[in-house]
């Protein structure tokens, strides 16, 4: 067992403490920006125990992502559900060298859509199926969202203009990585200066408000005809349309993406306005949305793949950029 591994185990033992769960051994499931484990519940259930990164989210923001998925999920979706401390708070600082949080959240089951890089082996009437339900389900989380008063102190990140091109986006300087080409970088750096001007022209009327950020397949869980919806950790303020492209980006090279689209627009459609105005911006909203993978990995050059993906990521933004003018 590796020494980290061995100190996050260590970190969610001690958190466990908090809700006065059995003692166990937490199976880690993923590792990215925060430490996700499968824990056991009292009553025999599962659970999932997230450690978060420390200051990657200010205590505010993380309290504020559990009271909208509290909120959603007391409006009918399916999203994880916040588990109150022995004490009855949401959040608890554990007492590291660190600052850092832990949130407990109920399990939710159901199947991943896909997985990113990988063509989706369902039938084609299965596909547009979920992608129908999804569409739904995403107009049915804006709406119930639109309802909602937030409490005082709420603090999401914004994927507005500034978070997505300003000088410090969300996700990281996409046009101001280390390894760049000096073409790549001159081509990042002009796209950028040119997309400002044309998201400045087109925002002001576009539908605007608390969006999950990060709908891509793996965060999305069919079960029968339900739809689940999960990891609001970039969950913030933006463009509705950046969760439509969010959800399309990645199924772009899949045969069915006609399909996939059509159906997604169609579900979203059964529950919320979606103008064809509005959806003549989604060329600009997938690239937009491929930049900030540029960003991201960018940031984070100890990833064994990274040099792989930002190559990867870098002819996909070329290429979103060559198409942005001809129709979604």
């Amino acid at each position: 067992m590796s020494a980290l591994l061995q100190l996050l185990q260590a970190r969610a033992r001690k958190a466990l403490a908090a809700w006065d769960l059995p003692d166990q051994q937490p199976e880690l499931l993923k590792y990215r920006e925060n430490a996700v484990f499968a824990v056991r519940l009292g009553d025999g259930g599962k659970a999932a125990l997230r450690l978060h990164r420390p200051g990657y989210h200010s205590e505010a923001a993380l309290r504020s992502e559990l009271l909208w998925m509290d909120d959603l999920r007391r409006h009918g979706l399916a999203v994880p559900q916040p588990i109150a401390a022995r004490d009855g708070s949401l959040l608890v600082r554990l007492k590291n060298a660190e600052p850092q949080f832990a949130d407990l959240i109920g399990w939710v089951e159901g199947r991943q859509i896909g997985e990113g890089g990988k063509l989706l082996y369902r039938p084609a009437e299965e596909i547009a199926r979920i992608y129908h339900s999804l569409g739904a389900t995403m107009a049915v989380m804006h709406d119930i969202t639109d309802r909602w008063a937030p409490p005082p102190g709420f603090s999401r990140p914004a994927w507005d203009c500034a978070g997505l091109l300003g000088e410090n986006p969300l996700w990281g300087r996409f046009w101001d990585c280390a390894g760049f080409s000096a073409a790549d970088a001159a081509f990042l750096a002009d796209l950028r200066l040119r997309l400002q001007h044309r998201l400045d022209a087109v925002s002001a009327g576009l539908d605007y408000g608390l969006i999950h950020a990060d709908l891509v397949r793996e965060n999305v869980l069919f079960d029968g005809e339900r739809i689940a919806m999960i990891d609001f950790d970039d969950c913030g303020h933006g463009f509705r349309l950046f969760d439509i492209a969010t959800a399309l980006l990645r199924s772009r090279r899949d045969p069915h993406y006609a399909s996939i689209k059509a159906s997604l627009v169609t579900g979203y459609r059964s529950h919320r306005p979606l103008s064809e105005e509005t959806l003549s911006h989604l060329p600009l909203f997938l690239l937009l949305r491929g930049l900030t993978y540029i960003g991201w990995v960018g940031g984070r050059p100890d990833l064994p793949d990274a040099g792989e993906r930002m190559a990867r990521y870098i002819a996909d933004v070329r290429e979103l950029a060559g198409m942005l003018e001809e129709p979604a």
